[in-house]
């Protein structure tokens, strides 16, 4: 079986944030979008919408092969679930020295400043399709094998590439 990526089709994001807020709700206390709001610290997101001119992208944690936060976590607190492929976290053990949001390469470690302690993606691993995902009305974010995206995004391109396709575009 293939593994499940989080993956993101850019062109499809509305910088509508309702992924940020269902991770958020997802990592509360209550879990639930009323109970988050009337918690005393409110819970954070661990997926950034990042904009440029160019459009919006929903950003989080990659969990890479060969993480540079593990190398640099000096208390253990990140850590590689071998089985599951994903880089994990004890937040009990982060001292907050900020090396992984340092050397993580997409910026998708963030500072929780209030609590002292690193804050990233754990895809929701209590669930089985990730939070952002289900909260993604577009379907710019998609939680699927990346045989299957890439399989997806060549029959889209093919079939613009077909006579019909482009009579429908040239409304003939």
């Amino acid at each position: 079986m293939a593994v499940k990526e989080i993956l993101v089709t850019r062109e499809y994001c509305l910088s509508c944030h309702n992924c940020e807020l269902a991770c958020a709700v997802q990592h509360s206390k209550t879990g639930s979008l009323t109970g988050a709001m009337t918690e005393a610290v409110l819970p954070l997101s661990r997926i950034n919408v990042e904009k440029t001119e160019e459009g919006a992208f929903p950003l989080q944690c990659r969990h890479c092969n060969e993480p540079k936060c593990v190398q640099a976590c000096m208390t253990g607190a990140l850590f590689q679930n071998e089985e599951k492929g994903l880089v994990m976290q004890e937040k009990e053990k982060c001292v907050g020295c900020w090396m992984c949001v340092m050397l993580c390469p997409f910026g998708s470690i963030e500072m929780d400043r209030r609590l002292g302690k690193a804050l990233k993606c754990d895809r929701c691993e209590d669930r089985e399709t990730p939070a952002c995902v289900e909260a993604c009305p577009t379907g710019s974010i998609s939680f699927q094998s990346i045989y299957q995206f890439n399989r997806d995004r060549r029959r889209k391109y093919l079939v613009n590439l077909t006579p019909a396709a482009a009579s429908k575009r040239e409304g003939l």
